[in-house]
């Protein structure tokens, strides 16, 4: 069944067994509330590790019951990073979540050479699911925060896990649009050029699952009457599930114009570890925090 907003997302993740969650430096109260959310809400089993007596006080100060939690004492950020990695590394987990420290140090315990959630030759890349006001379906982005500048290797692995993603949420053949500024293919532009080869490799059957279309701009994408106007032929015209953006600037770009302007809501994970990674921001909602929490789950 295909799954086409953020609360049908959390209903089907409560329908499956528990995965286990561990959580990098638990210490704040958004963290905190969503864990606990996610526990309550039937999603997941959680650990939560960082100062001890910090997340005691937060639990008593937001009434949250600490019982409902393991809890397992780091006494530095950095430390909490390679305790919660460790756990995931030796089966303790299932699923890995970024709590209050920063994106550098959650990203080094992952990316660490020895004792890190990368397999040799992997490429990670963040994947965002958001939910539009309007739009009728879940709209699933990539890369919005990982890879500035991808290679052309690097967007073959962003498409590869954006069609997992829709995969997971109930569709069936996913349609990617590989954006660009127009949909004329301009040889001179690397990300009008890309576009179409990986159209091209779809089409023969290099990339297998989905179907692929680029260069596209975005309202050609997303939009059936722009689509129309234009006179973009193609089953992915006006009705992308998935957007591959050119680089970095342009995903993140869309993804916080819609959230801070369009009132969107998002979840989002980073892909190509070894388990889905929860990389919320430290700003972000309790409620961004509980879909990211869902989504992993369901990915895992």
């Amino acid at each position: 069944m295909r799954i086409n907003t953020l609360d049908e997302l959390l209903r089907a993740v409560q329908e499956r067994p528990h995965k286990r969650l561990v959580v990098a430096w638990a210490n704040d109260a958004h963290t905190l509330e969503a864990v606990n959310a996610a526990v309550e809400g039937g999603l997941v089993e959680a650990i939560l590790v960082g100062d001890e007596a910090a997340m005691v006080k937060v639990c008593l100060e937001q009434g949250l019951p600490k019982e409902r939690f393991r809890m397992v004492h780091a006494a530095t950020d950095t430390e909490a990073a390679a305790k919660a990695v460790a756990m995931v590394r030796f089966g303790e987990a299932d699923l890995l979540m970024k709590g209050l420290l920063s994106t550098e140090k959650y990203m080094k315990a992952i990316l660490n050479k020895d004792q890190g959630l990368l397999d040799p030759g992997a490429i990670l890349s963040h994947v965002t699911v958001m939910e539009h006001p309007g739009h009728p379906k879940l709209l699933i982005a990539g890369d919005v925060a990982v890879i500035p500048e991808p290679e052309f290797k690097e967007k073959v692995a962003i498409l590869g896990y954006l069609v997992k993603t829709a995969k997971a949420l109930g569709i069936e053949t996913p349609k990617v649009a590989v954006l660009a500024a127009s949909e004329q293919v301009q040889p001179k532009m690397r990300a009008s050029a890309e576009a179409a080869l990986l159209s091209k490799m779809a089409d023969r059957g290099q990339i297998k699952g989905a179907l692929v279309d680029g260069p596209m701009a975005l309202d050609g994408a997303i939009d059936p009457e722009s689509a129309r106007i234009k006179g973009m032929g193609g089953p992915v015209a006006g009705d992308a599930d998935c957007l591959l953006f050119p680089n970095l600037e342009a995903g993140n770009t869309f993804y916080k114009a819609g959230t801070k302007l369009g009132g969107a809501e998002i979840a989002a994970v980073v892909a190509g570890a070894k388990v889905p990674c929860v990389l919320s921001s430290r700003g972000d909602s309790a409620k961004t925090k509980l879909s990211s929490i869902a989504l992993a789950a369901l990915l895992a």
